[in-house]
């Protein structure tokens, strides 16, 4: 029962900051200016983050198997890389 509410209580985590993800690039799409585009999609890489955080502490504790974790994990890998040049090169745009 212990585990079950752990392990609900990290899923909840990935599925508020994975969520979170897509909520700020939308807001990024609607920015009033370059500098708030790069703020929202900014604060949505910080999200994927700690998404990827949450991904990881499930799979070491093994709540997701090896493969699920790791192939859950490229995704938001693969997010974090997107996310990351996009900021990148607005700020050097800027």
């Amino acid at each position: 029962m212990v585990d079950e509410k752990r392990e609900f209580v990290i899923s909840k985590q990935v599925l508020r900051s994975g969520t979170s993800i897509g909520a700020n690039v939308k807001e990024a799409l609607r920015g009033q200016s370059r500098a708030d585009f790069a703020a929202k999609m900014n604060i949505a890489l910080k999200e994927a983050s700690e998404t990827e955080y949450w991904l990881e502490l499930l799979t070491e504790s093994e709540y997701l198997t090896e493969s699920q974790g790791l192939d859950i994990l490229a995704d938001c890998q693969e997010i974090i890389k997107l996310l990351t040049s996009i900021v990148k090169t607005t700020y050097s745009n800027s």
